[in-house]
């Protein structure tokens, strides 16, 4: 299981990082921060779903 940031997931999916930080507040990206941390990560698999659930 690989885990990224915000920053590497707005390059893997081409927007921006405040567009990944609105897809994680709408629930769209499911996200998590470690305890007492302050940066979001995402897990490889939530990627997936995300863009699972974006296509069209």
């Amino acid at each position: 299981m690989r885990i990224y940031t915000v920053n590497e997931v707005a390059d893997i999916l081409r927007v921006s990082i405040e567009s990944v930080r609105r897809y994680i507040k709408s629930g769209a990206l499911e996200a998590f921060k470690y305890p007492g941390g302050r940066v979001w990560m995402i897990e490889e698999r939530a990627i997936k779903n995300f863009l699972e659930k974006s296509k069209v």
